[in-house]
């Protein structure tokens, strides 16, 4: 399904720190209906606290998240409960439920937020697994499963509900060529049977290019650069530059912010 006008989720001027350290400044972002985005950048950048902003699990210091109409921030616990119905999260490393079969993990939040009978969840958990190509593994407990079967069996879980917005947080990591092709195959198909829109966090360049329709690149607390794939490909900008191609020097700076060397070790007159 192609991505319609409409926005479904912004981030308006939203600042969000720890304490006196600022992660995220000025952070203006809109994710549009039916659209894969990519929200790229290096370790630490604040890709990861964007989802949590938008699912409410940290709140901006400025600024606002809107999803629809709701302002994502200003909800009660009731409010944020039901906004959370309409979202789907595929967690890094898929974070399934280790006492639990295939089966009970994609169960799950269709017994947690609906009132369905058994019955119509079994059909339910069966065409989702069914989707990711795992109904024959639906007796198998994580344990049972490799790596890839298991962020797989996470995704089913993720789309359970047909969440208008599904979120994804380095869904490549740890992945074996194989399933991370089939993993990138499978959040643009699933998101285009949906018509819903993700929001994929990765480093991972070729594959998340390949499958989205727009890219979000942070550095420096904020958007550094945006625009689709082919736009950031062909950017000259030192920073994505270096990003994309992989190189050790560049913007992106090997050691954390400290104090001089010298300072520490008392070298250069205080001993």
């Amino acid at each position: 399904m192609p991505a319609s006008s409409e926005t479904l989720l912004e981030l308006r001027d939203v600042d969000f720190g720890y304490g006196d350290r600022l992660v995220l400044s000025n952070l203006n972002m809109r994710f549009k209906r039916g659209q894969v985005v990519a929200v790229m950048g290096g370790s630490g950048c604040g890709k990861t606290t964007t989802l949590r902003l938008i699912g409410g699990l940290v709140k901006a210091s400025r600024g606002k998240v809107l999803f629809g109409d709701q302002e994502v921030g200003a909800q009660t616990r009731a409010g944020l409960y039901a906004l959370r119905r309409k979202m789907g999260m595929l967690f890094q490393f898929g974070a399934l439920f280790t006492d639990q079969t295939v089966f009970e993990n994609v169960a799950f939040p269709l017994r947690e937020h609906t009132d369905l009978p058994e019955e119509l969840i079994r059909d339910l958990v069966l065409m989702k697994l069914n989707a990711v190509g795992l109904r024959g593994a639906r007796d198998l407990a994580p344990s049972e499963i490799s790596g890839g079967m298991a962020r797989r069996v996470a995704l089913a879980r993720a789309i359970a509900l047909d969440p208008q917005l599904m979120m994804y947080d380095e869904p490549f990591a740890g992945l074996d060529p194989i399933s991370l092709g089939i993993t990138a195959q499978l959040i643009r198909t699933i998101n285009d049977a949906l018509g819903a829109t993700s929001i994929l966090v990765t480093h991972d360049v070729p594959e998340s290019f390949a499958i989205a329709d727009y890219v979000y690149f942070i550095a420096n607390g904020g958007i550094h650069a945006e625009g689709t794939p082919a736009q950031l490909r062909a950017s000259q900008d030192p920073t994505v530059r270096q990003f994309i191609d992989g190189t050790p020097d560049g913007p992106f700076k090997f050691h954390y912010a400290s104090t001089p060397l010298a300072a520490d070790f008392g070298i250069g007159g205080q001993a």
